[in-house]
């Protein structure tokens, strides 16, 4: 039996991260947005406000946020799930999943990274740590500014493709 037969659901939410990268068939950095599905998250101090994500290093989220030291958690409502699902399968290296999901991107107000707009709460977080978990990297965030919108009900995984809610 594997973890993900007995620790789910687990609420999903969209990691945004921008960095400097240099495109693998380009000769000039560019500017990269991205939006990645993550499960794996928690918070782990309330003083000083930290949380954690955990990224498997060959996610290309992983280089934006080492690279940049920042990211947000995007917490989204139920009714995205079919945008949620998009963003975690495919890589955003040479798309742009905002394009191609509709949802639309607005500047955080502390850090030099992009939020969701759809989101029913973000968390702005500079990273403090990172800490090696085997095929994954725990980055931890000093949460520097918490942007509550508003209640609805928030998609959690069940295992794979399968959503739910709460109730």
């Amino acid at each position: 039996m594997a973890i993900r037969d007995v620790a789910y659901p687990r609420q999903v939410i969209l990691v945004t991260s921008r960095a400097e990268i240099k495109p693998k068939f380009s000769i000039k950095k560019e500017i990269k947005d991205n939006i990645m599905t993550l499960s794996w998250h928690s918070p782990v101090s309330f003083n000083p406000e930290l949380y954690a994500v955990m990224i498997g290093k060959e996610r290309f989220s992983y280089g934006l946020i080492h690279e940049s030291k920042v990211f947000v958690v995007n917490f989204m409502p139920y009714k995205l799930k079919k945008e949620v699902l998009f963003c975690g399968r495919i890589s955003g290296e040479n798309i742009d999943k905002f394009k191609e999901t509709g949802l639309i991107k607005e500047e955080a107000e502390t850090i030099d990274c992009c939020r969701i707009k759809q989101a029913l709460a973000c968390l702005e977080c500079e990273v403090i740590n990172e800490i090696d978990a085997g095929d994954h990297v725990i980055f931890i965030g000093k949460v520097l500014k918490t942007v509550s919108k508003r209640e609805e009900k928030r998609v959690f995984q069940v295992k794979g493709d399968v959503f739910t809610t709460t109730i």
